[in-house]
């Protein structure tokens, strides 16, 4: 078996769309909201509905790790709960380390990549996904499900 990415990568993400410029402006946004004393290592993430709605959300840690959650669950939990029903189109994620060497763009973690492969099975269509940094590389992916090809359903 041989397992394939697809990605466009960028040089900025100001060379998207302005509709993906807006939502990573979003993203980017929530990076202010972060609750991230631990690591110091903020994640802001937005998500775009099929009817435009835009929906954020930031890394929130506690000193008891594992209650903390990711940015990217934040803000698609935060869409399923305020627009139930209404699929999610984009997911756009940016983060920031104490360091500001951030240049290169992150994937989500597999808690993160389960959750969104667990979205598109329950609205029955792909997530584009949105990797970018402040000021560096962006990387796009047309379908987020590449991220997690042998994920775990309740068909298994």
């Amino acid at each position: 078996m041989k397992i394939i990415i697809e990605s466009n990568e960028y040089s900025s993400h100001k060379d998207l769309s302005e509709k993906d410029q807006d939502l990573i402006s979003f993203a980017i946004k929530h990076l202010n909201t972060s609750h991230s004393p631990y690591s110091n290592f903020k994640v802001g993430a937005a998500v775009r509905l099929q009817n435009g709605k835009i929906w954020g959300g930031s890394n929130q840690e506690n000193s008891s790790f594992p209650v903390g959650i990711c940015a990217e669950r934040v803000a698609i939990s935060t869409a399923s709960s305020q627009s139930p029903g209404i699929s999610i189109s984009s997911i756009a994620i940016v983060y920031s380390d104490h360091e500001n060497n951030h240049n290169s763009p992150l994937a989500p973690c597999g808690m993160c990549r389960q959750a969104i492969r667990e979205q598109t099975l329950i609205q029955k269509s792909p997530i584009k996904l949105i990797l970018t940094t402040l000021h560096g590389q962006t990387m796009v992916i047309s379908d987020a499900d590449d991220l997690l090809p042998l994920s775990f359903t309740l068909k298994n």
